[in-house]
């Protein structure tokens, strides 16, 4: 028999990286915005009064914030979209909601708690947040996936052999800074000139709908845009339908940030009679149905988000996943992941999937982390969450696709150069002989970089 030996001294009690304490959800009071004090429960719940009542402008959001708001922060604002924003500005009051919520009414602070705030930093760029001597990249591109390259049919990218994206429509209820799309999503802005759907719509999802008839091995659609919440419900429950038609397809994946920031859209009768319908069909087909949505910090997460998704769920939806983007200042931080990951999993009933590291779009190196950065936030939050609800860090690598950060084949840290490989052809590539042995290069951002390899960059000639 062994003894078990007592210890001859106290041992220290040492606290754990992350304590979890449960926090319940809570709709932050919307009255506390001057231009919203009269508004109802029952038009806030409404999600054509949120539509319209979006803020596109300073002078909107002058009207709905008062003298609440300091004048350097407006001006901070209009200097970001003369000359940094790919996004046009597109804030649901829900959204706006979220940011600052215990900020009071002091200008001062309330300015100060804008400034600081994780969903006006990706949601409301200024142009004080932006890398003052690398704003991008020299290697952004403004499709940095390359998917307009992998078009099938306009709007169709067929990138993995067994999955495409049906891009619906090129609009959403809301626009986002770090848009990995911002080549064709959105309005243009005073620095980007977005390309065009050309086609009517009823003959782009015809011409989808032709291809995948035909192309047996796309097993996995995902329908996104822009945003599906944009798409008018008629139109894509038809859509939806007629996918479920072709006996090859098994799973779809309808892509909404809307979820979190216009829950209201999908509460509302009408699209929940609509997707209980599509949902059962999806059943008795035997066709995975989900919907991915977007949110990247645990304020975002509130009542309203939780009863679109039960509600959803409540109607027959297989699952509701998230895949949240890694930004600096908004979550690249092991407890802001942690919070938002129980926020979801715990009172939203949405399952942890996926955070991207923020792609390499023009004017977004003030958001990207590097690969060892999102490797070392991998490794903080394992064990914390059931492992079916730990969210993987991938990184989306141009011509290649998603990959975990650790499956990097090489990476030099000096000049900030990580190398990979794939295992299959994307949908440009099944000419290429080459393309399963060659090496991928992603890069990390140069201010992350030691001095060596800033210098390095610095010293390099401008890209063609």
């Amino acid at each position: 028999m062994t003894a078990i030996q007592e210890p001859t001294s106290p041992v220290a009690a040492y606290d754990q990286p992350y304590d979890y304490t449960r926090v319940e959800l809570i709709e932050p009071d919307w009255r506390r915005f001057p231009g919203w004090h009269d508004v109802t429960e029952a038009e806030w719940r409404d999600a054509q009064w949120q539509r319209v009542h979006c803020i596109r402008n300073a002078k909107q959001l002058r009207a709905l914030m008062g003298d609440q708001l300091e004048e350097r922060f407006y001006e901070d604002m209009l200097a970001d979209q003369r000359e940094m924003a790919t996004m046009s500005m597109l804030l649901p009051p829900q959204m706006i909601n979220t940011m600052a919520p215990n900020a009071g009414t002091d200008p001062a602070k309330v300015t100060e708690a804008w400034y600081a705030d994780p969903i006006r930093r990706y949601m409301l760029p200024v142009r004080s947040d932006r890398d003052t001597e690398w704003p991008s990249h020299p290697h952004s591109e403004r499709d940095s996936l390359h998917e307009a390259e992998m078009w099938v049919v306009e709007g169709l990218t067929h990138r993995y052999p067994t999955k495409v994206l049906a891009e619906m429509i090129s609009t959403c209820p809301q626009y986002c800074g770090h848009c990995t799309r911002m080549d064709l999503v959105g309005n243009s802005t005073e620095q980007i000139e977005k390309h065009k759907l050309s086609l009517k719509p009823v003959d782009r999802q015809d011409a989808m709908i032709e291809y995948l008839k035909k192309t047996p091995g796309v097993r996995d659609v995902v329908v996104s845009g822009g945003d599906v919440a944009n798409v008018p419900w008629p139109q894509l429950e038809s859509f939806l339908m007629r996918l479920m038609d072709i006996d090859t397809v098994r799973d779809i994946r309808l892509a909404t940030k809307a979820l979190a920031a216009l829950p209201q859209h999908w509460i509302q009768p009408k699209v929940v009679e609509g997707l209980e319908r599509v949902a059962g069909t999806a059943q008795r087909r035997g066709v995975n149905l989900a919907i991915h949505t977007h949110v990247n910090h645990a304020q975002s997460v509130t009542p309203l988000v939780a009863e679109a998704a039960r509600t959803a769920l409540d109607v027959g939806v297989r699952d509701v996943r998230n895949q949240g983007v890694l930004m600096k200042g908004v979550n690249a931080t092991p407890a802001d992941l942690l919070d938002l990951c129980f926020a979801l999993q715990g009172e939203a009933s949405i399952l942890p999937y996926y955070f991207y590291m923020c792609d390499m779009i023009p004017n977004a190196e003030h958001w990207r982390v590097s690969v060892h950065e999102a490797q070392e936030l991998q490794h903080s939050i394992m064990g914390y969450l059931p492992g079916y609800a730990t969210p993987r860090i991938v990184c989306d690598v141009p011509y290649v696709g998603k990959r975990w950060v650790h499956q990097l084949a090489d990476y030099d840290r000096e000049l900030g150069i990580s190398y990979w490989t794939k295992n299959y052809r994307t949908g440009i590539e099944h000419e290429d002989p080459e393309a399963l042995q060659r090496r991928y290069p992603y890069y990390d951002p140069i201010s992350t970089l030691p001095e060596a390899g800033q210098r390095w960059w610095r010293d390099q000639p401008p890209m063609a």
